[in-house]
């Protein structure tokens, strides 16, 4: 009787939640080109052995399920900082240097989305399209979307704004609000994340805009980056459908560096890397 009774009360529990830390990192038009190739700036420099060995101490350290990527010049190149039998890697097929990506822990399945290429229009503007993945959980699935958008137009109005920046950015509502209007009429867990190069403080019109398609939930809300001083969040983590329940923003960190001298801005990057915890609730028994 006692044994009956204990098998029904674990039958009638729920699981225990699946976590995942996810993160967002912009890695600084991370290269493996010599200084001065074809495609890059001429302030550009490549990174030395030393460089990439700090930046993949780092993402041990930062230890994430997955991590989106920006500014990253091909598979080879993340894979100096993200060891290939720890991590999957995705980048989109764009044939810029500055690509996006997304990182996967060795044992997380997934299956890889078309990049939605309309997120980087006119191939003459070489903006970058976004990556997408389906990830498979315990819990069902989650829809991921890392992005990195024009630069230039952090703060200033948007919808009326004739800076060409700004008109960029503007273009590229649509497309992501397309996006996230097919997940929720799909009814799926979702997450945008990656570099927005947009500051989402107070009544932002970019964020109201995707906003009036489906609720979100921004990790970054009301909060500044320690990165390389107190500034405003550019990297951002929004999360729709179910998913706005599993994220935990007061998880919310940012990964410091350890140099602080100003040349190593450049030789890790420019950006920290900023990271969020779900929590899951698996199906009942």
């Amino acid at each position: 009787m006692i044994r009956a009774l204990i098998v029904l009360l674990l039958l009638a529990a729920p699981a225990r939640a699946e976590e995942l830390k996810i993160a967002t990192w912009n890695l600084n038009w991370l290269t493996l080109r010599a200084t001065g190739a074809p495609g890059l700036p001429e302030d550009v420099k490549t990174r030395t052995p030393e460089d990439f060995d700090k930046l993949r101490q780092y993402a041990l350290e930062l230890n994430a399920d997955v991590i989106a990527v920006e500014e990253v010049d091909g598979r080879e190149a993340a894979a100096k900082v993200f060891p290939l039998d720890r991590y999957s890697i995705h980048m989109t097929r764009d044939r810029v240097t500055q690509r996006t990506g997304l990182v996967v822990r060795r044992g997380l399945k997934y299956d890889i989305n078309p990049d939605v290429t309309a997120i980087a229009g006119d191939p003459h503007l070489r903006l970058r399209s976004g990556a997408d993945i389906t990830l498979h959980l315990g819990a069902g699935t989650l829809r991921l979307l890392a992005v990195h958008l024009k630069q230039g137009c952090q703060a200033q109005p948007l919808l009326n704004s004739t800076r060409r920046s700004c008109v960029e950015l503007r273009a590229q509502i649509d497309p992501i609000e397309a996006w996230i209007a097919a997940r929720a009429a799909a009814g799926e867990a979702f997450l945008i994340l990656g570099d927005f190069n947009r500051w989402m403080d107070g009544r932002d019109q970019f964020l109201a805009a995707l906003q009036r398609t489906a609720p979100l939930t921004r990790a970054t809300e009301g909060r500044s980056s320690p990165c390389w001083g107190n500034e405003s969040f550019i990297d951002h983590i929004l999360a729709g459908g179910p998913a706005r329940e599993w994220l935990h923003p007061d998880t919310l960190r940012v990964m410091r560096y350890r140099e602080t001298e100003p040349a190593w801005k450049e030789r890790l990057s420019d950006h920290c890397p900023v990271s969020v915890r779900l929590f899951m609730p698996d199906a009942v028994r």
